[in-house]
């Protein structure tokens, strides 16, 4: 079994969402123990985001492309060949104002690929990253969970399951920006359900 954790947090250390993923990680480690694991901090490691250099290279056919932009497409084809080598995904995903953080918005337009991780049909798209287990670990600072407030929560499934992967489950700590026994209520619920998760 291989693992991918990402992390996509702006931080790399006292992340919430990051500690919910190690604890998924152990947790899945601990009943598969020859499992390996990859992990990318997109705050160590951030990926460019895709400006208009990007969109030309991407769209420029490989055999014409210049060293800059071979190079710029190669740090997306790296992403898109550490998830298809993946049979389990993790994502530590906190909530910044509303939505996903930039972290993970580049991760998702990194690996957003037409014809490699998704295709268009007569009838729609299709996403052709299945038979992958994916676990997401929300981290909020209120309370937005089945709020019209959750945007973040709407965007994650929509992409996910735009790139075929569609057998998700979701970890919520929220409320930990609301006060100390909000945080304990928090970390005490996201770690029933980690505990509960059949892996």
């Amino acid at each position: 079994m291989n693992i991918l954790q990402i992390n996509s947090s702006a931080r790399s250390s006292g992340s919430e969402s990051t500690r919910l993923a190690d604890a998924l990680v152990a947790k899945i480690r601990a009943a598969n123990p020859q499992a390996s694991v990859q992990r990318r901090d997109l705050a160590s490691e951030p990926h460019p985001v895709l400006d208009e250099a990007a969109l030309g290279a991407l769209f420029t056919p490989a055999d014409q492309r210049s060293a800059a932009q071979a190079a710029r497409v190669a740090l997306d084809d790296a992403l898109i060949a550490q998830v298809q080598a993946a049979d389990v995904i993790v994502i530590g995903a906190p909530t910044y104002n509303f939505g996903i953080t930039t972290q993970l918005k580049s991760w998702f337009d990194a690996i957003a690929r037409a014809g490699v991780t998704f295709k268009y049909t007569a009838t729609g798209p299709v996403g052709l990253l299945s038979g992958k287990k994916v676990y997401v670990a929300l981290s909020r600072g209120g309370l937005h969970r089945d709020a019209p407030t959750d945007t973040q929560l709407a965007h994650i499934k929509m992409f996910l399951n735009f790139v075929g992967l569609s057998d998700v489950q979701y970890v919520f700590a929220e409320g930990m920006g609301m006060g100390p026994e909000a945080v304990a209520k928090a970390q005490a619920q996201a770690e029933a359900e980690i505990n509960a998760i059949l892996v």
